[in-house]
């Protein structure tokens, strides 16, 4: 779906009193990005009792019997098993394990519904139609008839209107809160992971409907947050997102995003040679950090922005945001060698914000196989030289 879609109408979320819409390079560009208080509206969206409206998100459906054998041999995660209402997360690579498309994926027994980045959507669906070959699958743009909304379980006004198929309730539950079958986790939080109260939910309700979803916030029955509001609740749970946090370097060890989409003992993928060795045999080049920033300049940390240790550039901020209790947080991407110990700083055009990192990937994340290390062929060492006997000038 292009960024400016037109087969998309406003969305009525947009005339709710206070709503200020997201900027037009946002990737989340057409829905409100708050509604003049984004701390409040965190509170509420955590709890249960507020609605994201996500509706230019795109909605791709794949129907056919060879849907999840065709979408398995084709991405990160084991999705062959997958029964109807159950939620995944996968992963498209290239060829050398860079992250290519990130897929939301719901099956309701008929279909299998991927829900999808704004911005990546026409590509992923470019990239599955030229795959079907022989097979039986056929995916088609299901964005103009569903809109996508997020929020923290499934609010009783999001329950009321959201859209069925095969009598399954097309609700994705992100899978984040714990470590997927097959999966693995390099973060090792001391004080358990934050993402494991994460119950970040997408609905599908027909799009129609959307206009009924924003009457039940005009009503009272449930309250409406932005954008920022999710996207610092997100942060927060170190959790990674494909529009923010991904780069055309980005392989999914760097982000820790074999926690819930990697299966690592399924079968062959493209990408998947890359994925085994750095997990087994080596270490992400660079690793995700969460920073907690220093707020007293009142300087607006933004993605991009350069992360230095002392004077050298050691990476970037792939996402920011203010959270209700932690204050100006961040995301960002560093080389692994960076040293896990040392305060980091932000350089904002000609401002510096102090950083202090906390580790997701840590420094010596990888060479999981712990394969002992074989002497070179030939090479002696001095505990294990033999002594030999000089040959004498007149052996036969």
């Amino acid at each position: 779906m292009a960024e400016t879609d037109p087969i998309l109408p406003a969305s009525p979320f947009l005339a709710l009193p206070g709503a200020v819409a997201t900027a037009e390079t946002d990737p989340d560009a057409g829905v409100p990005a708050h509604y003049g208080s984004p701390l409040t509206e965190q509170r509420d969206l955590e709890r249960g009792a507020a609605v994201v409206d996500l509706s230019t998100r795109g909605v791709v459906g794949v129907t056919g019997g060879d849907r999840l054998s065709w979408l398995d041999s084709m991405s990160s995660q084991s999705l062959r098993g997958l029964r109807p209402g159950e939620s995944a997360e996968a992963l498209l690579l290239d060829p050398h394990g860079h992250v290519e498309h990130a897929l939301h994926v719901l099956d309701d027994g008929e279909t299998t519904w991927l829900l999808l980045e704004r911005t990546d959507a026409a590509a992923v669906l470019d990239f599955l139609q030229k795959m079907r070959f022989m097979l039986r699958v056929e995916p088609a743009d299901r964005t103009a008839d569903f809109a996508t909304v997020g929020s923290f379980g499934v609010p009783d006004a999001v329950a009321s209107l959201r859209a069925t198929s095969e009598e399954v309730p097309l609700s994705w539950g992100d899978p984040w809160p714990t470590l997927v079958t097959g999966g693995h986790q390099y973060a090792r939080p001391a004080d358990g992971h934050p993402g494991a109260d994460y119950r970040w939910v997408e609905t599908l309700v027909p799009r129609e409907a959307l206009g009924a979803l924003a009457a039940e916030v005009t009503a009272g029955t449930i309250g409406a947050a932005g954008t920022l509001a999710a996207e610092a609740l997100r942060i927060a749970a170190w959790r990674p997102r494909f529009a923010a946090d991904v780069d055309e370097r980005t392989i999914p060890h760097e982000l820790d995003w074999l926690r819930t989409a990697v299966h690592l003992n399924k079968g062959c993928y493209r990408g998947q040679e890359t994925v085994a060795k750095v997990h087994n045999l080596g270490h992400p080049p660079r690793r995700m950090v969460f920073l907690h920033l220093d707020g007293s300049q009142n300087v607006a940390v933004r993605q991009g922005d350069d992360v230095l240790a002392g004077d050298a550039v050691v990476g970037h901020v792939t996402s920011a945001g203010v959270h209700h209790e932690l204050g100006p947080i961040a995301l960002a991407v560093v080389k692994r060698t960076t040293d896990a110990s040392t305060d980091l700083v932000v350089r904002v055009d000609d401002d510096l914000v102090a950083a202090a990192q906390e580790q997701i990937v840590p420094t010596d994340a990888g060479a999981e196989a712990n394969v002992p290390r074989i002497p070179r062929l030939g090479a002696v060492s001095r505990d294990n030289a033999v002594t030999r006997e000089p040959r004498s000038s007149t052996a036969r």
